[in-house]
């Protein structure tokens, strides 16, 4: 599979009384920030939970904090059932746990990063799904992305390219624009969970 390739794991499960935000959009729209600065203000709210994903990257690799794992563990574990979703990007598989069901079932709104492709498996394993699509000009993506110091200009362009697909879900989907201050975007990513805590309720 090369790179740039992605695919779902579908898993039809049980319905769920709580809510999965799931965090979507391009590299360089500043996704981790904003949803850091989210957990930052529910850091005391039992109710919203950030969730943890499985990949198959090293636990020192910088970025998010996620669970390590090696190829064959998460193919193990996949087999037996241990994720609600699963997928493949850029050469790494990621997971979110099946028992975020759990925390679902107990009305607990939970917040994952998670991918385009990916997006029918979270709708197939989560009933109450909002998707929240992070997003900034493309000006702002490129100087990000070059910041990074990963790519060179060409890469960046080409990654450029594949950052606007369009995005078919269902109709719970909201876009905010990181192009700015990360206040105003992280600010509008906690009324978005706040509103969705008060549907719960």
């Amino acid at each position: 599979m090369s790179l740039d390739a992605e695919a779902a794991v579908r898993q039809p499960l049980a319905v769920a009384a709580g809510t999965m935000v799931v965090v979507v959009g391009p590299s360089g729209a500043g996704k981790d920030s904003v949803m850091s600065y989210a957990a930052r203000h529910f850091a005391e709210e039992a109710r919203v939970r950030f969730v943890r994903r499985v990949i198959t990257r090293p636990a020192d690799a910088g970025g998010e904090a996620h669970e390590a794992i090696d190829a064959e563990g998460f193919r193990t574990r996949a087999a037996e059932g241990g994720f609600a979703v699963s997928w493949e990007a850029h050469g790494l598989s990621y997971g979110i746990l099946r028992e975020t069901l759990d925390a679902l079932a107990a009305g607990v709104t939970l917040v994952a990063n998670g991918s385009r492709s990916a997006l029918p498996a979270f709708a197939d394993a989560y009933s109450r799904l909002k998707v929240v699509v992070i997003t900034a000009r493309p000006d702002i993506l490129a100087a990000r992305l070059a910041a990074r110091g990963r790519e060179s200009a060409e890469g960046i362009a080409k990654r450029l390219d594949r950052a606007v697909p369009e995005i078919v879900v269902a109709a719970d989907t909201v876009v905010i624009d990181n192009s700015g201050a990360l206040e105003e975007a992280g600010e509008a990513f906690v009324s978005l969970l706040v509103s969705a805590l008060a549907r719960e309720d």
